[in-house]
């Protein structure tokens, strides 16, 4: 796992990551990075520890450098996932994530309540309802892995 040290985000998802991969037996292996030296020191680190799979926590570091990060897990052989699915690029796996149709849709009928008067911190905070999982098929034959029928059929989309 990527971990953007100054991600605030960061600490609730490797704290989850740990513990689902704790759940299954899988070992984990966090990448503390910083920059772009550091995410290419972190894949020469890769070269050895083998991990089974690629997730970075969502961080403006690991946004700006995510090119980085795709070219060198598809060079690696290593499966990579994501939180975004709104543009899903070449080398990820798979993406599941919160729908950014709906967040918008949701944003615009706050920004209506507020225009009609509504006090913004008097507005609740929603939780994300709806998520999308997009299979990216590409990927995996590239990798050499199958995807199984049963995750194709829920997938929102599947990228050919």
């Amino acid at each position: 796992m990527f971990v953007d040290r100054n991600a605030s985000a960061c600490n609730v998802v490797e704290r989850t990551a740990r513990e689902a991969t704790r759940r299954i037996g899988a070992t984990f292996f966090p990448y503390y990075v910083n920059n772009g030296d550091e995410i290419k020191q972190a894949f020469a680190r890769m070269e050895k520890d083998r991990p089974d799979v690629l997730l970075p926590c969502p961080s403006p570091v690991l946004g700006i450098h995510r090119k980085l990060l795709f070219d060198n897990a598809v060079r690696l052989r290593i499966p990579f996932i994501s939180f975004v699915v709104a543009f899903m690029p070449d080398g990820v796996l798979f993406a599941y994530a919160t729908s950014l149709h709906e967040i918008q849709r949701r944003a615009a009928a706050y920004v209506d309540r507020i225009l009609k008067g509504a006090k913004p911190g008097d507005l609740p905070i929603e939780q994300p309802t709806r998520f999308e999982l997009v299979v990216n098929l590409k990927t995996a034959r590239a990798l050499g892995l199958t995807v199984p029928q049963s995750v194709l059929l829920r997938a929102d989309r599947v990228i050919e």
